[in-house]
């Protein structure tokens, strides 16, 4: 198993082709998915086919809870596509029964860390639909602070679309302040 980090409670290692099962129960949780695509399911061979080979080739990495071994779910630091390298995305999504026990929290401060430290990241940030109220919260308890709400076209639109998607950041002199 290649660990990409590991922190007191989860190890963060590269996806897998065996990761198939994990990953189709957890995109296929309506609650998990209610604020990506409404909770509508995603069809095995698309997991299989595509989600699976992109997360194995980018900066995806599987989150798995250290004592049980248990799959929790997933994280990425990566920049987005067109985006400057020194400036990666944070993401994750994590199993309901990982909610509310600070895994989220964990992996992320986790990850901005090691980008400041090791890959020379200018600034961190992460977007979510502003109604996401746990999303946000995770992004601010890492230190992340709001810049701005934006609104994209949707050709069909969530519950909450009308409230826009929200930005945070942390750039490397906030991380150094702290």
């Amino acid at each position: 198993m290649h660990i990409y980090l590991e922190t007191g409670r989860l190890i963060l290692r590269r996806f897998t082709e065996s990761d198939a099962d994990d990953l189709f129960a957890l995109h296929n949780d309506p609650e998990v998915m209610e604020f990506l695509n409404g909770g509508k399911p995603t069809p095995r061979e698309v997991i299989v086919g595509e989600t699976l080979p992109r997360f194995i080739d980018s900066g995806f990495f599987a989150a798995v809870e250290k004592p049980s071994g248990a799959f929790l779910g997933w994280f990425h630091l990566r920049a987005p596509e067109g985006g400057p390298d020194d400036e990666p995305e944070l993401g994750y999504r994590l199993h309901k029964s990982a909610w509310g026990k600070g895994y989220a929290t964990e992996g992320s401060l986790a990850l901005i860390d090691k980008a400041f430290r090791e890959l020379g990241a200018r600034r961190v940030f992460a977007q979510t639909m502003a109604v996401n109220v746990r999303s946000r919260r995770v992004m601010e308890k890492c230190g992340l602070r709001f810049v701005r709400t934006f609104h994209l076209e949707w050709e069909d639109p969530l519950p909450g679309t009308e409230h826009g998607e929200v930005e945070y950041e942390l750039t490397r002199a906030e991380w150094e302040a702290r």
